[in-house]
């Protein structure tokens, strides 16, 4: 090797050149593949430590601290003792000597790489490790220091990853829990003393907190408590040394919090001394004088300042998140409420609601620092640098631990305790008849309604939507106590109410609601605005659930006001020479109008919401009130339908024409809502005769009619036929038929020369008038069902629906002469789309509704068989055939017969050939593939129906799978058809077990005496080889489905148990899941995994410890035989699940941990 001074000078070279803008990439991997082979030389490390304590370039000193990381992490084992002493010796003393000079992303490494050697050797060859940590947390010039030692202590030995062996994890952890009390009363100690030095107290200092006073604990809970006078003292004015060392200590708490057990090393003390510096986070005089004082320093302090809360309010969180509590620390507990909800006091302390939202909005910003310091987390090493250089002041201070905490405000730390006691400790907390739970309320109600962001505001709804699921499933399990439980919380439940339907009114909140984005839509597929009203909507619904009468007394007159502006338009509807126009001109009002149709809209929302808590057991007892909806309902939509608003031009057409369309759309949606109600009404009125519910239906379908048109604006359109829909399937009214506007939208569907409407529409309009012909009227016997006169007419629209499709024929088609191709797929697209819909909602009914359903559809599917093979080359027209049989398959195939259903099965495995199944696989993409799996599935269906009549067919569909399907897919990384394929599989297996088994009685009464007598055992095999292949591959989704096949076929049919499988595949399918285990490729699937294990070992457990382990570790390449023997030992013999499954990890883990000590070892290493 060259001389020390020579290499430092070359590797400087070398990184500088490698981090220039103008080197290659070409030069980059070769300066990159020197750096490799320098770093695995034996003895680089002398040359690193050289270089650390040598140069000034950040780059050298991360390279040489990444040479020592790599050397303690992988290759510590086979590095001399000498060697080890005096790397333990001189890394501390680097750190000791340069910690104050160095960037902090370089000391923070240096720690990092001092707490591996820990982690290795401590405590038998580095017994000092964890003292030398107190000893600097002690001494105040390296308090700082220590304290970034301890936080990397707890974050890399606490929680350590999969390079140490269990045992060692284990003693890491007893070894840490052994120093916790310290650390705790040392920690304690930092922040109390830094606290005391900066307080400004009176000579005579109040009563202590921690004085316990219990007997007053509870009954103050939510008022100024008895430490109040501490608590209010004003809050000390801290140095910045003193503010980094405390940010240090609470980070420090907040990750011991995380893993340490509740107990009483966390000492009331301790959680006071937490709770005076959550206080940091909701004083803003501090921030405020900071910012008046004018310096650019002032304001970082006074970020800090918010920052020391936000920390503080972390380490609360760590412990509320804790569910487990132990009694005694139940009076921590309580005392942790009483100190947080006095800070909440604190925020939400103005009657002037101004005020609140002010220090919310406060206490939520985000400087310009904070903003940068998110930044600095995306950026490179070189970048992040720079940028903490160009704030000296916080390159000074040592901005470490920055990243953990700084994207979270107080304010959402703050919401994130709520949630937890709400959810978590709400239950264990309210049976103390003195916890005040109603003056909580009242603070969460002004906590929720002050937030300064929406995204704020959603997490309180959230927290209130936890309140309520919380009270009604108490009120469930305590009915006779439910009255007073419901007056208990009565006036808050309405208070919310009110206010949660004023947030969603333009008329109180138009200047937050303007904000919301209505275009956007996110994950899942709905605007900002969606999104706040639905949360908003499911409180008010819950709160139905609990108070229906207050709710709708609260909901329905403020719903009136909005319709009584919407009916008066009708007045301002003048006639002009295009057409009629709304005449409202003048800015205000069209403004004032825009506002009351939004809010319209989200109202009748809001009364569609709430249909459910109308019906069934209540349906007559609050039968006037949602009869009083219906009619409003029907007369709105109505009105609409008559004036066509939707075609009405306005003085603002971009922004008053979306607004009239939208409320006439959900005021149908609205309708629709109540349909089971009108269902149960319909019900009511067929006992008495009722000619109010005919008049109800008769002017629900006048409005739905005119709206059944190309002419009418899709939204519309779709609301008026998603109600039509629920009219004839859910309703179902016997007279629905002999309805003139019913008659109409008949004649229209079946009139040849009428224009279609688009496609969505034209399916739910004939799914509609379909129900209406098929499904059974409620309340009357079959023999009034008139069914022959409904059969006649089904036939008849059907015949018209598919009129031109029939007219196909397969030689027309081939030759394409008597129309272009293009112009056949619309035919068949339409047609097919129109009629699996149709067969697909009938499939659950009755089976005189399926017999006549089927007959009027017979020769389309006779069309659609013997157009299939002149399509074969067509994937999405043979993927809408596919569709269409599939859906007849599941829902009709009794009513085809056998006969033609064996011919359907037939055509399709004639066709199928190992070619054509190779086309689509192959070659058409993702089409091919969906045509491929919609076939798969057709099997599916026919290897479950039950009997023998399909059964000669599982002998042709096995060998389509094993022998086409699966040698194309098996050896392709891609997922497609593999699910179907297997799921084929699996249900042939499952419901023809006796195709494979053939069972006895004798054989099922004595199951241990007889053996099953086997049949096609190669295809049984076949199967159990592909299942076995599909574990070795990456996919994760089907290795999860395939061992539910599995683990569910040893449920049902006890697979694990049968000779075949127990003799020549147990343990293979045993050795393949270990192995997956010891690759961590399907880490996410561990627990599913060692449960199968388990599973498939409990079948031989004598077998499973004296021959299969033995040879599992005999075959386990990496490891020496004393490993081996290891391993072995420490696999206890256990035979139930929780043991044996932790047994398997062990194994698993150690496995692991002794492949990577071994490649860590210089070559020729020669162990004893």
């Amino acid at each position: 090797m060259a001389s020390e001074e020579a290499s430092l000078r070359a590797l400087e070279s070398l990184m500088t050149e490698f981090f220039h803008d103008c080197t290659t990439n070409e030069r980059k991997r070769e300066i990159e593949e020197l750096l490799n082979n320098f770093a695995q030389q034996i003895g680089a490390w002398r040359f690193c430590l050289y270089f650390l304590s040598s140069t000034r370039n950040d780059y050298v000193m991360m390279y040489s601290l990444t040479v020592f990381e790599n050397l303690i992490n992988k290759m510590w084992l086979g590095v001399p003792s000498q060697d080890k002493m005096e790397i333990r010796s001189c890394l501390p003393k680097l750190l000791l000597a340069h910690h104050k000079t160095l960037p902090y992303f370089i000391r923070n490494k240096l720690c990092k790489v001092i707490v591996d050697i820990g982690r290795q050797d401590w405590p038998m060859f580095y017994h000092d490790f964890f003292t030398n940590i107190l000893q600097l947390i002690q001494s105040p010039v390296t308090t700082p220091l220590g304290l970034i030692m301890l936080k990397t202590t707890s974050e890399e030995l606490a929680c350590p990853r999969e390079d140490l062996s269990v045992a060692r994890k284990e003693e890491l952890r007893k070894l840490l829990l052994d120093q916790v009390q310290t650390v705790l009363g040392l920690l304690t100690g930092i922040l109390e003393t830094v606290w005391d030095k900066h307080s400004v107290t009176a000579a005579t200092p109040p009563p202590s907190p921690t004085s316990g006073e219990s007997g007053d604990l509870l009954s103050n809970l939510l008022q100024s408590p008895s430490s109040a006078k501490l608590l209010n003292q004003p809050i000390p004015i801290l140095d910045a040394e003193s503010e980094y060392i405390c940010s240090l200590a609470l980070e420090c708490l907040a990750h011991l919090f995380s893993w340490i057990p509740l107990s009483a090393s966390i000492t009331p003390s301790l959680l006071t001394t937490i709770f005076h510096f959550a206080r940091f986070g909701c004083d803003i005089r501090a921030r405020k004088m900071a910012s008046v004082n004018g310096s650019s320093q002032n304001c970082v302090l006074g970020q800090e300042r918010g920052r020391l809360g936000v920390l503080a309010m972390s380490c609360i969180n760590e412990l509320m998140s804790k569910n487990c509590v132990p009694m005694e620390f139940e009076e921590y507990l309580l005392r942790m409420f009483q100190q947080t909800f006095y800070l909440l006091q604190k925020i939400t302390k103005d009657n002037n609601a101004h005020t609140v939202k002010s220090r919310l909005e406060e206490l939520d910003e985000r400087s310009e620092v904070l903003q940068e310091l998110r930044l600095l987390l995306m950026c490179s090493q070189e970048q992040e640098r720079r940028s903490v250089e160009l704030r000296g002041a916080w390159k000074q201070k040592g901005g470490n631990g920055m990243k953990g905490c700084l994207s979270c405000s107080y304010i959402e730390k703050f919401t994130d305790f709520l949630r937890l006691f709400v959810s978590v400790h709400l239950r264990r907390i309210e049976s103390y008849s003195q916890f005040p739970v109603v003056e909580f309320l009242t603070l969460l109600f002004k906590y929720t309604f002050h937030q300064p962001t929406h995204e704020g505001y959603f997490s309180c709804l959230d927290i209130w939507t936890l309140f309520l699921d919380y009270l009604t499933s108490k009120i469930k399990s305590r009915l006779g106590d439910k009255e007073a439980v419901l007056n208990r919380y009565e006036d808050a439940l309405v208070l919310l109410l009110t206010e949660v339907l004023n947030r969603i009114q333009f008329r109180y909140n138009q200047a937050q609601l303007e904000e919301l984005d209505d275009e956007t839509l996110d994950d899942d597929q709905q605007t900002e605005w969606q999104r706040y009203l639905r949360q908003s909507l499911e409180v008010v619904a819950k709160v139905m659930e609990l108070l229906p009468t207050h709710a709708f007394s609260t909901l329905f007159p403020v719903l009136q006001d909005n319709l009584d502006v919407y009916l008066g338009l009708q007045q301002f509807i003048v006639t002009s020479g295009s057409g009629h126009r709304l005449n409202i001109t003048a800015e205000n009002d069209c403004r004032r109008l825009h506002c009351s149709l939004r809010d319209l809209s989200s109202l009748l929302q809001a009364v569609g919401r709430l249909a459910e808590y109308f019906i069934g057991d209540v349906f007559a007892a609050r039968f006037s009130d949602a009869l009083t909806v219906v009619e409003r309902l029907v007369k709105v939509t109505l009105y609409g339908s008559q004036i066509k608003l939707y075609n009405i031009e306005t003085a603002v057409p971009s922004v008053l024409k979306p607004d009239l369309i939208d409320v006439h759309a959900q005021s149908l949606a609205a309708l629709q809502a109540y349909s089971h109600w009108l269902a149960q009404y319909c019900s009511e009125a067929h006992r008495q005769n009722t000619q109010q519910f005919v008049t109800l239906i008769s002017t629900t379908m006048d409005a739905v009619t005119p709206l059944i048109s190309t002419k009418v604006q899709d939204k519309l359109l779709l609301s008026a036929c998603h109600l039509l829909v629920s009219l004839a399937t859910t309703v179902r009214p016997v007279f629905l038929i002999s309805i003139p506007a019913v008659q109409k939208v008949f004649n229209r569907i079946t009139d040849a020369s009428a224009q279609r409407l688009v496609d969505k529409a034209q399916v739910l309009v004939c799914r509609a008038l379909s129900n209406i012909l098929l499904l059974p009227w409620p309340n009357l016997p079959e023999n009034e069902q008139q069914w022959p006169v409904r059969s006649i007419n089904h036939t008849s629209l059907i015949s018209a629906l598919s009129r031109d499709y029939r007219n196909l024929k397969p030689n027309a088609v081939a030759s394409q002469r008597k129309m272009p191709l293009d112009d056949t797929k619309v035919i068949i697209h339409q047609t097919l789309s129109v009629l699996e819909d149709i067969v697909e909602n009938i499939s659950g009914e009755s089976t005189k509704s399926r017999q006549i359903c089927y007959h009027s559809l017979q020769e389309s599917v006779q069309v659609s068989l013997a157009l299939f093979p002149a399509f074969i080359h067509q994937s999405d027209v043979t993927d809408e055939m596919l569709s269409f049989f599939l859906t007849l398959f599941r829902g009709l195939r009794v009513q085809m017969g056998v006969p033609f259903t064996e011919q359907i099965i037939q055509t399709f495995l004639n066709m199928f050939t190992r070619e054509q199944l190779a086309e689509s696989i192959l070659h058409e993409g993702s089409t091919g593939c969906r045509v491929v799996e919609k076939f798969l599935k057709i099997l599916q269906v026919v290897v479950q129906e039950p009997g023998q009549v399909f059964k000669p067919f599982l002998p042709s569909i096995i060998a389509l799978c094993m022998e086409q399907v699966y040698p194309i897919i098996a050896e392709r990384p891609s997922p497609d058809v593999k699910a179907e394929l297997f799921e084929l599989l699996f249900r042939t297996l499952h419901h023809n077990w006796r195709f494979f088994f053939k069972s006895t009685v004798l054989a099922s009464v004595q199951r241990g005496i007889a053996e099953e007598q086997m049949e096609n055992e190669p295809q049984f095999s076949a199967i159990m080889q592909a299942f076995g292949q599909s574990f070795l591959q990456p996919d994760i989704h089907l290795f999860k489905q395939n061992l539910f096949y599995l683990e569910t076929l040893n449920t049902k049919q006890k697979l694990y148990h049968k000779k075949i499988f127990r003799t020549t595949m147990l343990f293979q399918f045993v050795n393949v899941l270990l192995q997956v285990l010891v690759h961590k490729s399907h880490d996410l699937l561990q627990e599913e995994i060692g449960i199968a294990i388990y599973n498939m070992a409990s079948v031989d457990f004598d077998g499973f410890f004296a021959a299969f382990l033995p040879e599992f570790l005999t075959s386990c390449d990496g490891v020496d035989a004393n490993q081996k023997n290891v391993l072995g030992r420490n696999f206890k013999m256990d035979r139930d699940l929780p043991s044996f499954t932790q047994n398997v990890h062990r194994l698993v883990n150690d496995l692991r941990y002794y492949r990577l000590c071994n490649d860590s070892l210089p070559p020729g290493t020669v162990k004893l």
